[in-house]
Parts: structure tokens; C-alpha cells; sequence
């Protein structure tokens, strides 16, 4: 087999960082010349979040190809600068329902359907088409929820199978768990861990590699405790403990061997870690000296994870300009016409993400409003650059009655529609835009001065479109249409040439922004942020 396999499982509790583990061991294998693969398998029954309130999953991270997927591909991408695919997310929802489709087709030929071995089967079948293609020569899967758990069982027995049919050294178990720290006591305790690679070994699963989350370093008898009691070599010990910023793991994984210890037991030889670029932006963060103030007005802002990569790529575009960005999580329920300037005067600049629904999109609207109305820095993204349009419309083409028919179907000004013939030979995701589309982008626009070329493609996430109708209209009332989709003529990026710097897309740019490489509408949202903050 050409393709190895690393199983990432967790014990204890849950969100341990196994996501952010395994984006780190992805980044040292990467740093060493080993092309990766990630996955996610997902124990939830639902096919996949994308009809999930973030209260319960947090955002709906897209894909290239328009898969929805959860947030922890977000990592994976921004880690490792990895293009993943719908081969990257698997869900129970997923293998019951393609088991399902099977059997009603006819296709096990009448046999009693059972969890063992056709819906192991079907999880192993994702391993080994994942594997194929993506020709990587490592495939790193997470494993949701914590071992014990009911749900995930029938991946960790498709897992042990796919070890004992594909071998030892063609797959790695790296098992997270959690190490406690009594404060009273002043110590650690190992008996969690203990008990909880006990239940691994209880579904016939011996892990190559603990990793131990600690909020202290650990002593070296405690390691050497649990490499006994665990049957795991010291050097297949590892501690990821709290630091001073997450992306210092990679470095700290590092100098305890891991990279050394994953390669050695595939037989892989690999040049030498060459880290010089995630150091350099490493030191960039703790370096930083300025701050920008950045007002997110959205409708779950006290579930930050709902806005998981628009917040980190705010960060890394603060970076990127030597400055911490300090988000100001502005619940837009709360926000009016009338008490806008009290709410927003203090930031240097206003984003309004993506969402869906009618709650708060008015306290939406305001927040806009006030941004165009004082020359503050403005960037909307998909239902943001809807609501952008819309309050264009109300108060300065005077439609008092615009808005979008996705709340008022019956509005004498449908300024963003349901516009099916306008997706005519557009590949939709169900009754959305999903993934990747191009944008043409207008020569001495903002956006063009942001992205520094006029063809781009950007992830999409949306249902409803800005009604072309409306456009000469807005054309002559100031408002440039400087991105759109060449196939069918769709409005993509929206900017107004009065203010300094307001501009909105119908695509989520967060989605394709990177710690080395702010996407560039975040990076110059930033930069007129901090020229707004200085010109106080």
C-alpha cells in the first residue's frame, strides 16, 4: 500500500484540540516534503451541518468543491494551506444513507444489512477513495466525539479492521486525552488517560502515540507512568500542553519528535522539517504592536465559533500589518438607527458576516447604514453585501419598501431575489450556490486594487441573489458593481468610490484566507482600519 493512514481519536472529554493537533502533524509532515490528505469523520446522523443551527456546530465551513462541512476543515486549510474536498467530510448521515441507497438498489444482492461489515465497509471505502484521490502519501483522520461514545463505535471497528487488513505499519493511532490538573492538590492525574486508552483497547485498538493535553508540563515520571500502563514507548509520549498561542504546537510537537516518531513507523524517508515560514509568521504575532478595533455585528456573536474563520481571518490580516485586531462581538438584535453611533462610534471598522434569516437583520442594516453615513471602514460578506444593497435602496434610492424576498416575498422592491433563471447552467448545490465560482473583476475598482488582478474565484454559501433589475439604477445613485460572475451575469462585489473604503461580497472570502496569505479583501479591510484609527 502506498498510502499511509494516521487515526487521530480523543479520551476524557471532548474538545481536547484534536482538530488542531492533527493540523499540526500535518503541517510537519508538509514542512518535510510528505503531500497530506485530511479527513473528518463526523458520528453525528445528519448528512452534514449545513442545515444545523450554529448553536448546535458552530459555522459551516465550505469546501472548493461546495461541500458543508465542520469547522475543524477550517483548521485543516488554514494549517496547512491544503485544498480539501467533499472526500474530506464523513458523516454517519453519510454512510447510513449511501449504505441505505445500496441496499435498495439491490446492490447486496439480498443479503441482511448490517452494521458489520457493510457500514464498516462503506467507512473504509471513504478511507481508500480519499487515499486514491488525492494520490497523497499520508491520509490524517479525525475522529469525532470522545472513545466511548455509542455513536463513533462503528467507526474506531471500521478503523481496527482497516489495521488489520492494510497492516501495522501502513496505519498510526494517535489517541488525545485529557490530563487534569487539581489546583488544590497541586497535581496532575494520569488515571483519566489510563482509563480511557483502556476503553481503546477494549474495541481491540492499541494506539501508537499518546498526546497529552496538560494545562502544566508534566513530569517525566508521569510520562513514563502512563507509557507503562498505556503499552505505548516514552517516545510515543507527547505532551500538548496550554501555550502562550496555538500555533506554537507545531514547534513544540516538533522538538518532542513527533514528525520522527510518524515517519519512522511508516518507513518514510523525509528531508528535515523546514519551518522557516510558519516561525517567521509566529513572530509576527508576538510582535505585533498596533491594534485595530473591529466592530463583527452579527446575529451569533455570543457563540464566537459561528463566525470561526471570519474572526481568524480579521487575525491573520491584523498580523499581516503588525497589529492585534480586537473584535468587538456587536449582537445586531441590539443595534438600531437611533443608537447605532453610541454602539459603534469606538471601532475603527465594521464587518457584517454572512447569515441567514430575518432576526437582526435591521440592527444589520444600521450598523451599514451608520458605516456608509461616517466613512468607516466597511466590508460585508454574502448576506451582508444583501442587507448592504438593501439599505441602499431605502435610503438612498428612497425604496422605502425594498428588501429581499426572502422576508417579504410580496415587497414592491425585490432587491435580492430567488432568481432560477438566472442560474441556468450553473451546477447548484441543492437550492444553493456552493464552492467555487469566478469572479471578474473591473479594472481601478477597490477590489481590484484588493486583489490586483481581474479574474478571481472565491467560495459561495447562499441562496439568493442581487436582482439585476435594480442595477442601472444603482449604477446611477454611485454604487459600482465591481465583481461578477462572467457565466450568468451575478453580481459578486459591491463597493461605493465615496467612502474610503466599503465594498461587500456575495462570497465568503474567509473561507480561502490563510495565516501566510490574508485574503486580500480582509488585508485591506484591515489596512483602512488602521488608517481611520491613526486619522482620529
Amino acid at each position: 500500500m502506498a498510502t499511509k493512514f494516521v487515526f487521530v481519536t480523543g479520551g476524557v472529554v471532548s474538545s481536547l484540540g484534536k482538530g488542531i493537533f492533527s493540523s499540526s502533524l500535518a503541517l510537519l509532515l508538509k514542512s518535510r516534503g510528505v503531500k497530506v490528505f485530511m479527513m473528518k469523520f463526523d458520528p453525528y446522523l445528519n448528512v452534514d451541518p449545513g442545515t444545523m443551527s450554529p448553536y448546535q456546530h458552530g459555522e459551516v465551513y465550505v469546501t472548493d468543491d461546495g461541500a458543508e462541512t465542520d469547522l475543524d476543515l477550517g483548521h485543516y486549510e488554514r494549517w496547512t494551506d491544503l485544498h480539501l474536498s467533499k472526500e474530506s467530510s464523513v458523516t454517519s448521515g453519510k454512510i447510513y444513507s449511501t449504505v441505505i441507497e445500496k441496499e435498495r438498489r439491490g446492490d447486496y444482492l439480498g443479503a441482511c444489512i448490517q452494521v458489520i461489515p457493510h457500514v464498516t465497509n462503506e467507512i473504509k471505502a471513504r478511507l481508500l477513495a480519499a487515499a486514491q484521490t488525492s494520490g497523497a502519501d499520508v491520509v490524517i483522520a479525525e475522529i469525532g466525539g470522545t472513545v466511548g461514545d455509542i455513536e463513533s463505535t462503528p467507526f474506531l471497528e471500521a478503523l481496527r479492521q482497516f489495521r488489520l487488513e492494510h497492516g501495522f505499519e501502513n496505519t498510526f493511532f494517535a489517541h488525545n486525552t485529557l490530563v487534569p490538573y487539581l489546583k488544590s492538590a497541586q497535581e496532575t492525574k494520569t488515571k483519566p488517560t489510563q482509563h480511557s486508552v483502556k476503553e481503546l483497547l477494549g474495541l481491540g485498538i492499541q494506539p501508537d502515540a499518546v498526546v497529552l493535553r496538560s494545562e502544566v508540563p508534566l513530569p517525566s515520571s508521569q510520562k513514563a507512568k502512563i507509557s507503562l500502563f498505556c503499552n505505548v514507548p516514552q517516545n510515543g509520549i507527547f505532551e500538548a500542553d496550554d501555550l502562550e498561542s496555538v500555533y506554537e504546537l507545531p514547534f513544540a510537537l516538533h522538538e518532542q519528535g513527533l514528525d520522527d516518531y510518524v515517519l519512522n513507523h511508516f518507513g518514510i524517508t523525509a528531508p528535515a522539517a523546514d519551518l522557516t515560514e510558519w516561525h517567521r509568521w509566529c513572530d509576527s504575532v508576538h510582535n505585533a504592536k498596533g491594534e485595530v478595533n473591529i466592530a463583527l455585528v452579527g446575529k451569533y456573536v455570543e457563540l464566537h465559533d459561528a463566525y470561526l474563520s471570519v474572526a481568524s481571518a480579521l487575525k491573520h490580516a491584523g498580523y499581516f500589518h503588525g497589529a492585534k485586531v480586537q473584535i468587538g462581538w456587536i449582537k445586531s438584535m441590539d443595534v438600531t438607527d437611533e443608537n447605532a453611533k453610541d454602539m459603534l462610534k469606538g471601532y475603527d471598522g465594521i464587518l457584517v458576516p454572512g447569515g441567514f434569516g430575518e432576526r437582526g437583520s435591521e440592527g444589520k442594516m444600521a450598523a451599514i447604514r451608520y458605516a456608509r453615513e461616517n466613512n468607516v471602514p466597511f466590508l460585508g460578506i454574502c448576506f451582508g453585501m444583501q442587507l448592504a444593497c438593501v439599505e441602499f435602496a431605502r435610503h438612498v434610492l428612497k425604496m422605502n419598501d425594498a428588501n429581499t424576498s426572502e422576508f417579504d416575498p410580496k415587497t414592491e422592491h425585490p432587491i435580492i431575489d430567488l432568481l432560477h433563471d438566472q442560474y441556468t447552467g450553473i451546477e447548484m448545490g441543492g437550492t444553493l450556490r456552493l464552492g467555487l465560482y469566478d469572479c471578474h473583476i473591473m479594472p481601478n475598482t477597490l477590489a481590484y486594487r484588493c486583489y490586483q488582478t481581474e479574474e478571481v474565484r472565491e467560495r459561495h454559501r447562499h441562496r439568493y441573489e442581487f436582482n439585476n433589475c435594480y442595477r442601472e439604477e444603482f449604477e446611477k445613485a454611485g454604487m459600482v458593481f465591481s465583481g461578477i460572475n462572467p457565466q450568468q451575469n451575478l453580481c459578486e462585489i459591491i463597493e461605493l468610490p465615496q467612502n474610503d473604503f466599503f465594498i461587500a461580497s456575495q462570497f465568503h472570502p474567509e473561507f480561502t484566507s490563510r495565516p501566510l496569505k490574508p485574503n486580500p479583501l480582509f488585508r485591506e479591510f484591515i489596512a483602512a482600519s488602521i488608517r481611520a484609527r491613526k486619522a482620529k
